[in-house]
This record gives C-alpha cells, sequence and structure tokens, in this order.
C-alpha cells in the first residue's frame, strides 16, 4: 500500500482530503497497458439490483488493454424472480470525452457526472434506458492514497477510489418500453491502472454493502505468484455517516465452506468474515460476515473473445472468471465492555479471478 507521506508527497494528494479531480481522467493518455471504470451500483426497493460501469477499455480479459481508448458502457439488471437483464454498448472509438477535473465522462449517448456527493448517470442501450441520481451519505474515501503497487522497481499500480460509499438513490427505468421509479441504497467507485489486472492479482474479493446505522466496503486482494501471492486487505466501516474503521493491517479475513463454482470452476466460499480489531490500540472491534444466498453472474471471461484471440487465449491457459453474488450481512460490535450490537441486511458482492485454484 502506498499509504507513506513520501507517497502522498508524490502523487499530489493529501491524506483524507479528496479532490474533485481524483474522480476524474487519471489513465490519460489512455495508452498501453492501461485500464480505468467508473462504477455503480445498487440495491433497489424491489429487491432489484442495478450495476453500471463505464470502462475506458473494456478490461475483461484484456482485451484491448493494448490498445488507444475504445469505451464501453455496460448495464446489468438482476430482479428478485431470477430474471437478468444485460447490455453492453459498442465500443466508441471516436465518440467520447472524459474530463481532468472532475467526474464528466461520456461515451455515446451515455453519461457519468457528479462532485464527489451527487451524481447523476444516464444510458441507454439496446432498449435499456436508466436515468440515476446517486446522493452520498458517506463521505469520498480510499485507503491511503488508494494505490496498491506490486513490484520493487518501476511498480505497477491498481488505485481504487469510493468516491461514494454509500447513497441514497433515484432510478427511472424503461426496458423493452415499460418504465419503472425506484429508490434504494447505491455506490460509486473509480478505478485505474497501468497494467493488465489480471497480471497483477491472482483473485480478489470485494463487498459492499448496508445494514442499520452502519455501511461497510471491503476488499481481500490476492497478488499473482510473482508478487509473492501478497495479500492485501481493504476495509472501511461507518456509521450515521461517519467513518468509524478503515485501518486495513488490523483487519482478519476468513472464508469457509468453499466450493467450486459449476459454470466457471472457481472456488467461491458461502462465508466470507472480516474481522476488524482495534482493541490493543484503544479502538473498537466489528466483525462483517458476509453469507451468501444466489450467484447472479457466473462469466467466463475467455467466451466474450473471438477467432484468434480465443484461440490463443486457450493455448496460454487462460481461465479467467468474474462472480457475482447476493446475500446477507451482518456487522457485530464486539468491543469488550462497550454495548454489543448485530444487525443483517441483504448484501452485493463479487469475486475476480484470474489465476488457477
Amino acid at each position: 500500500m502506498a499509504d507513506q507521506a513520501a507517497d502522498y508527497e508524490r502523487l499530489g494528494i493529501a491524506p483524507g482530503d479528496i479532490a474533485a479531480w481524483e474522480d476524474g481522467f487519471r489513465s490519460h493518455p489512455g495508452g498501453p497497458g492501461t485500464f480505468e471504470w467508473w462504477y455503480f451500483d445498487s440495491v433497489l426497493d424491489d429487491g432489484s439490483t442495478l450495476v453500471i460501469n463505464f470502462m475506458v477499455k473494456d478490461f475483461r480479459v484484456g482485451k484491448g488493454v493494448n490498445q488507444p481508448p475504445a469505451p464501453v458502457v455496460t448495464i446489468e439488471l438482476d430482479r428478485p424472480d431470477g430474471t437478468h437483464i444485460e447490455r453492453t454498448s459498442p465500443a466508441h472509438s471516436d465518440d467520447y470525452d472524459f474530463a481532468t477535473d472532475r467526474c464528466d465522462v461520456r461515451i455515446g449517448h451515455n453519461t457519468f457526472s457528479g462532485d464527489l456527493h451527487t451524481y447523476r448517470i444516464h444510458t441507454e442501450i439496446d432498449g435499456v434506458v436508466a436515468d440515476v441520481t446517486l446522493t452520498g451519505q458517506v463521505p469520498s474515501w480510499r485507503p491511503g492514497t488508494g494505490y496498491i503497487e506490486f513490484g520493487e522497481d518501476q511498480p505497477k499500480c491498481f488505485v481504487w477510489l469510493p468516491s461514494v460509499p454509500q447513497g441514497t438513490v433515484e432510478a427511472t427505468l424503461t426496458v423493452d418500453g415499460v418504465t419503472e421509479t425506484r429508490r434504494g441504497t447505491g455506490y460509486h467507485d473509480h478505478n485505474w491502472g497501468d497494467a493488465e489486472m489480471a497480471r497483477l492479482m491472482h483473485h480478489w474479493y470485494w463487498m459492499r454493502a448496508e445494514a442499520g446505522d452502519y455501511a461497510v466496503i471491503a476488499s481481500y486482494i490476492t497478488a499473482a505468484k510473482k508478487f509473492g501471492s501478497a495479500e492485501v486487505p481493504i476495509f472501511m466501516l461507518a456509521k450515521d455517516g461517519k467513518i468509524l474503521a478503515d485501518e486495513g493491517d488490523l483487519v482478519r479475513f476468513t472464508k469457509s465452506d468453499e466450493q467450486p463454482d459449476p459454470v466457471t470452476g472457481k472456488p467461491v466460499a458461502n462465508t466470507v468474515v472480516y474481522d476488524y480489531n482495534a482493541t490493543a490500540k484503544g479502538g473498537e472491534r466489528f466483525r462483517v460476515t458476509f453469507r451468501r444466498e444466489n450467484t447472479i453472474v457466473q462469466d467466463r471471461m475467455i467466451e466474450s473473445l473471438k477467432g484468434c484471440k480465443r484461440v490463443l487465449a486457450k493455448i496460454a491457459g487462460f481461465n479467467g472468471a468474474y462472480l457475482r453474488f447476493t446475500g446477507q450481512v451482518t456487522i457485530e460490535r464486539l468491543t469488550p465492555g462497550a454495548d454489543g450490537d448485530s444487525v443483517s441486511a441483504p448484501a452485493l458482492w463479487e469475486l475476480m479471478y484470474f489465476g488457477k485454484h
């Protein structure tokens, strides 16, 4: 983690003070090896989940990562009855704009803009139209500088900025001519880097949830073997809009009841636990437990490749996968001598698995 004073100075950012330009275009000019996206997800009041992603390049399986920008937008809507609606726009190689001083992104007719507090998103792809307003309830946050660096000499980086860790959502959705208006809770983050993720990471869990007055975002990254399979925990817990815990090195991550996913073959844990313990430093202890109920996305990345690219990926042995889950999160306050607390709610999380099991 690039979280020392020299790192902040080198990167031109301040601890705990996030500027609007950090949510602007950061991989300029989008050269070989770079990637970047602006991501949004939400849990709506009817139990549906809505996920929208604006990508400078389609980072999936690294295709196009060594090419100039060819921006795409994806939208995924999952209904409580299991219905999955997914759309991907064409690559807009010459019809896009990315502001560098703030989040103001246009890819074709699709737009994503905001100021670290209020965001408006518009997408229209193949009969699916979404208009979303996300209003932050928890301040923007990043783990240290947000930079995770891989390698000693001229390290490559993966950067994560949760611009809205938790917010309210108002969404108007039109699917094949039928329009509905929904409310819910949502999240927005911004990621970028300068090397294919599959070259840096073996796999990662990422999750976010709200339960009662709490909001949590957490990740557990396992680096590729050439980086020593290093494990990087990231954790942030807030209550009533105030951040209570965000030191990743105080987290113990465990997973249990792991089974192979029937579609991708990747190992999936039915229970994942983040145990945050700052009591030795006079702080608090919290345990956050995610219990899987459904797998709503099972994406074998190679399936999106065509022709010779797919053949080459098979020869290279690439079998990366992306999975998304829904289930229940339970947040417990376990600080000795303090009043206990335990709340549960629906949650959404993912597993990106590039390496071999």
